[in-house]
């Protein structure tokens, strides 16, 4: 059957950056690890990205996961606050990248219809449907919970890609 591939899913924020590593082997998912990584909110911009960026490659090399994906940035009405999450969605992605991961992006109503069913629903309809697909998975917060969401949407994904490069090629 092959090799299980170890995903990680990274749900960017300033505070709060969540991850979750599952491991996907045929149509199985299986839980590995979830977190958090927080940085300083009180600390100077270029501090708190380096916390998170510390953070996060102390995970993917103790995770040694083999692809990554990220959360696609929503904009929101102040624009401020959406800059800032979009320097912490550079560090999300950048810290994979510079470990040789592939990075694949995900926008937020492709994860809730992977997990979910639909594009729409709310962290509780997440939370709930990532413990059916994985009932040991644990979270430290609702971070963790959607960056584990993040990984099973692209274990998904990568499965009918992978699915349809087999029935090109055979």
């Amino acid at each position: 059957m092959g090799e299980a591939i170890r995903i990680i899913g990274i749900d960017p924020g300033l505070r709060r950056t969540g991850w979750g590593i599952v491991e996907s082997l045929g149509n199985s998912l299986r839980f590995v690890a979830s977190g958090t990584v927080r940085s300083d909110d009180k600390a100077a911009l270029a501090l708190r990205l380096c916390q998170l960026h510390d953070g996060l490659a102390e995970i993917l090399h103790a995770g040694m996961p083999h692809e990554a994906a990220v959360e696609q940035t929503f904009v929101n009405k102040d624009a401020a606050a959406t800059l800032k999450l979009g320097q912490a969605r550079g560090i999300a992605m950048l810290v994979p990248a510079r470990a040789g991961l592939v990075v694949a992006e995900y926008a937020p109503n492709a994860v809730k219809k992977a997990v979910i069913g639909v594009g729409h629903g709310d962290k509780k309809q997440i939370h709930m449907m990532v413990k059916v697909l994985m009932p040991k998975a644990t979270f430290d917060s609702d971070d963790a919970a959607d960056a584990l969401a993040i990984a099973i949407c692209h274990a998904h994904h990568r499965q009918s890609i992978a699915y349809r490069m087999a029935a090109l090629a055979g």
